[in-house]
């Protein structure tokens, strides 16, 4: 299951540069590609504003 992004992202991209797919896109709100992520939760771990969690 992957994660997703709500929208209290901030954009500071901190989580790009922990995913170890590229899974995560820039933009107002950053988004990750379902098809991408392997689901291991480092982008969730150094989110600040904890804008990150599993997709339900």
């Amino acid at each position: 299951m992957a994660y997703k992004i709500s929208d209290e992202c901030i954009a500071c991209g901190t989580c790009i540069d922990e995913c170890p797919v590229d899974a995560i896109s820039e933009g107002d709100i950053y988004v990750i590609d379902p098809d991408l992520c392997t689901d291991c939760g480092s982008c969730a771990e150094v989110c600040p504003v904890e804008a990150i969690s599993p997709a339900e």
